[in-house]
Parts: structure tokens; C-alpha cells; sequence
């Protein structure tokens, strides 16, 4: 169990949170996973980026994490009532299990890409239906839904006489939910009021999925299938549900109404929210013309970028900003990510080769080894912070650029204790690779390790030709290597490169 003491934002009360799992040691989170009926598109891959974060340091505390996320393979509605499956699958001309199935199979390809660990559990929708039919009929029996023609909806006024706190979640009052007008009640005959929600829809006869249940041949609400899955494998309550901020209302917040009102406690402890993607400050849409997917930004193939960036630079790029905080992507951005991505991969690359210094003593630290772990400490704090991944990252370049320091001799290696040497670069593996799941792209093959080698050799020449003053070589080397693509950034702390694939 952990004895750190862990703050989290909680969306159900608006603020910072000394996190206590319900059962001491043993975490259960839930977090919204796709629809499958089209490629996940960006913002949808920076959320499971931030999950899986989350997911990972929650491990790295020494939590029993049992982390739950759904595949919804039914009752996602358009405004038209359609079901998105369906209709895509009369699109593409194939079975809605055919286009289940493929692009269950392109999210997880993306998932991977991405360096996503794989949920404990992912259940989908209809594997379900048995179980969203019972809760339908557990809420029916409370008194909050009734049946009209064959559908079942949720009976917002019933509901509100007992919890008058709907809308807590969202921050939606009252009045907005209940103001309407005669006009706004058109098209809603089968409601008794327009708020009212469906957690079972009669099949009109061209709908593809149908299920038999007591009141029809129908498909449930797409807000069911989460309370019933979140409940059925992590209990009726539990401690983090999370998803896109776009979510809260009504996704969410029709959730928590479902599980009080069936089970009559809310479902989590913990409501945890990503923000969204912007694109030059604005928010991206078709009708912005703004939207980009995660395979152009992976191929380079959109108009609004230059050239393709890899996925461990766009996930580095996700997580220099908050999980709570919005992201404008630009070309310059990106690149700039790109950059400190590799830097980071280089600075831990460099630790991996400091070597303690002879005369260094295991005796009182001296003030640079203080320093050294303090930045260790730091980096675990501000994780602490509610999975502050800006800060963090802000701080192990600290510590790689004391590392690059040391390791050129720009700072005396010999005060500092072999234990602190050990402890930055473990420091700087576990939270570069384990917690906020990079890969290092620079070093995957043999080709791009044995540049790393040769540049090694080329920078020590150059730092040595400087040393000595003679300038025309050092300048010699930067024009050369220039010309073939690779450009070198003379800092206080040493000297970086990078190449324009980079």
C-alpha cells in the first residue's frame, strides 16, 4: 500500500483531494473507452494517453490497480436517433460486427503505437445486454423510469424529487434542465419530459441490432451499458471514473442518476476529466476545417502540419501540458516537442553512462548531491500533485542537464555519492519509461545506435578541439554535420544534436 500521500482534482467537488481508495492498497478505475465505429481521432488518444498515465503511476505507488475500460459496440445514438454502428455498417456495406470488429482492431493498433498499456479488463456492450436489461427493470421497480410505446426512459422530474443534486457534475442548473417550451417538445412525444433520458429503445424495423427484452425488440441507451459494466467488475462503488471533459454532460452525469437510482449510491468516489484539443487556439470541428487524425499527424498527410512526427514526440507533446488543461497543436508545437523529446532521451542515455568518480566518498553530501536529490524528490512530488506530467517533465530536464554537466565535466563529479548517481538514473528511467510510458524512438535500432556512437565520439573531438581553442575544427564539425541533417545546440550544460527527422 502507499504512504505517499496522492492529491487528486475531483470534477464531483471541484477540488484537490487526498486520494483514499476504498479499500486500502487496491484501486478500481473506470474510464470511458471508444465507440467503434470510425478510428478514434486525436482527442480521444490524448485522454487514454492521460488514463494510462495515471493508470501506470498509481502501479509505480505500489497500488493493486484493476483498471477497467469499455468498448461501446451498441446504443451510441446520433441526434437522429440512429445508432452510429448501424450506420456506418450500411456505409461500409458490412455486418455491425464486421465494422465492430475492425476498428476494435485499428484502436488497439493505435493504442500500441502510442505505448498505451492494455486495460485489466475490457468489456464490451453486447456482452451486456442481460445485464442492461436488469438494471432497466431495478429502475422501473424505484420509480424512477417509465415505459412509453415500448421504450423505457429515465423520469428526470421523479428522479430530482429524491436527488435534487442532478446536475452536480456538469455544473447544469436546474432551471436549464427544465425550462422548455411547447416548441422544444416536438418530437419528444414519448417522453413525459424533453430531459428525459433512454435506457431501452424500441427497434424500428430497419435497425440492425436488436435485442429481445419485456417492453420490445429494442438496443439499450448508450448511458447504461457504463453503469452496469463499471459496476458489474469494479462494485457499486468504486474509486476513479474518468473520461474527455465533452463527457460530463450528459454521459456522466446520467450515469451517476442511473446508478443512485437503481442501486441508490453513486458509482465512484473520484470523477476525473481530460480537456480538450485546440488547434491554433480554436476548437477543432469539420465545420473549423481544423481537425486532424492521429494517422495524418503520424504520416504527415494533413494540410496543417509540416511533415510526420512520431508517436512517442506526439505523446511526449500530450503530456507537457496538465491532463485537466487544453492543448493547442501548431506545426511549432510539435516541433519544439520533437526536440525536447530527444533531448530527454539523450540526457538519460548520458546518466546511463556516468560513472561514479574514483574519489568520490559515501560520507556527508556535499551541497551538489543534496541538490541531486532534491530533483529525485521532485520529480516524485509533482506527480504527487495530481499527475502534474508539465512539472515533471520540467524536472527531469533539470536533472539531465546536471547529468550532461557532470558527465563533461562542468560540474565535480566527485561530489557526488556513488547512491546519487544510481538514484538519477533510476530516477529518470521509471518516470521517463515506466510512469509516463515513452519509449526511446532515438535508440531503437542498431542503425540509430551506432549514430549515437558516432556523435558521441564527434562531440567529445569538438569538445576537445574548443578546449583547445582551436575554433576552425569545432566550427568545421558543426558545418559538416550540418550538411548532412544534424544540427548541434551548444547549452551551459553541454552540447545536444538533433537530426531533421527528429
Amino acid at each position: 500500500m502507499s504512504t505517499h500521500s496522492l492529491m487528486v482534482y475531483n470534477s464531483l467537488t471541484r477540488s484537490k483531494e487526498v486520494f483514499q481508495p476504498i479499500h486500502p492498497g487496491h484501486v478500481g478505475m473506470y474510464v470511458c473507452g471508444p465507440t467503434v465505429y470510425n478510428d478514434v481521432h486525436l482527442g480521444n488518444v490524448r485522454s487514454f494517453v492521460s488514463f494510462d498515465v495515471i493508470y501506470r503511476f498509481l502501479k509505480y505507488l505500489g497500488y493493486r490497480v484493476r483498471y477497467v475500460r469499455n468498448i461501446t459496440d451498441v446504443g451510441h445514438l446520433l441526434d437522429d436517433g440512429e445508432d452510429r454502428i448501424s450506420k456506418r455498417a450500411r456505409i461500409e456495406k458490412l455486418e455491425p460486427l464486421e465494422i465492430v470488429q475492425k476498428y476494435t482492431v485499428r484502436f488497439h493498433e493505435m493504442m500500441r503505437i502510442f505505448n498505451n498499456l492494455p486495460p485489466d479488463i475490457e468489456p464490451r456492450a453486447t456482452a451486456h445486454i442481460i445485464e442492461q436489461i436488469e438494471m432497466v427493470q431495478q429502475i422501473l421497480d424505484n420509480g424512477f423510469a417509465y415505459v412509453s410505446n415500448g421504450s423505457v426512459y429515465f423520469d428526470i422530474q421523479a428522479y430530482l424529487q429524491k436527488h435534487p443534486d442532478y446536475g452536480r457534475l456538469s455544473g447544469r442548473k436546474l432551471e436549464e434542465l427544465l425550462a422548455v417550451t411547447r416548441e422544444e417538445l416536438k418530437g419528444v412525444e414519448d417522453k413525459k419530459h424533453p430531459a428525459d433520458f433512454a435506457l431501452w429503445m424500441k427497434a424500428s424495423p430497419e435497425h440492425i441490432m436488436r435485442w429481445r427484452a419485456p417492453w420490445s425488440v429494442g438496443f439499450p441507451g448508450w448511458h447504461l451499458e457504463c453503469s452496469v459494466m463499471s459496476t458489474k467488475y469494479l462494485g457499486d462503488t468504486f474509486d476513479i471514473h474518468g473520461g474527455g471533459n465533452d463527457l460530463k454532460f450528459p454521459h456522466h452525469e446520467n450515469e451517476i442518476a442511473q446508478n443512485k437510482a437503481a442501486k441508490g449510491v453513486e458509482p465512484a468516489k473520484y470523477w476525473l476529466h481530460t480537456n480538450m484539443l485546440l488547434m491554433h487556439g480554436r476548437k477543432m470541428s469539420k465545420s473549423e476545417g481544423n481537425t486532424i487524425t492521429p494517422y495524418e499527424l503520424l504520416s504527415g498527410t494533413s494540410p496543417h502540419i509540416s511533415r510526420a512526427y512520431s508517436a512517442m514526440a506526439i505523446r511526449f507533446f500530450f503530456l507537457q501540458s496538465h491532463y485537466r488543461s487544453t492543448v493547442d497543436i501548431s506545426d511549432e508545437a510539435l516541433q519544439a516537442a520533437a526536440r525536447g523529446y530527444r533531448r530527454l532521451m539523450e540526457g538519460i542515455r548520458t546518466a546511463e553512462k556516468l560513472q561514479p568518480h574514483p574519489n568520490a566518498s559515501d560520507d556527508t553530501p556535499s551541497p551538489l548531491d543534496d541538490a541531486l536529490q532534491q530533483l529525485c524528490d521532485a520529480a516524485l512530488r509533482e506527480m504527487l500533485d495530481d499527475f502534474n506530467t508539465p512539472r515533471t517533465i520540467a524536472t527531469l530536464f533539470e536533472l539531465t542537464n546536471r547529468t550532461n554537466a557532470l558527465y563533461h565535466g562542468k560540474l565535480p563529479l566527485e561530489d557526488v555519492r556513488p547512491q546519487t548517481i544510481d538514484r538519477v538514473r533510476r530516477t529518470l528511467r521509471d518516470f521517463a519509461f515506466d510512469i509516463l510510458g515513452l519509449r526511446d524512438e532515438t535508440a531503437a535500432s542498431a542503425s540509430s545506435k551506432l549514430l549515437t556512437h558516432v556523435m558521441d565520439i564527434l562531440l567529445d573531438l569538438r569538445t576537445q578541439a574548443r578546449r583547445e581553442k582551436n575554433y576552425a575544427l569545432a566550427d568545421l564539425i558543426r558545418q559538416r554535420l550540418a550538411e548532412v541533417g544534424i544540427q548541434l545546440q551548444d547549452g551551459p550544460d553541454g552540447t545536444t544534436w538533433t537530426t531533421s527527422e527528429s
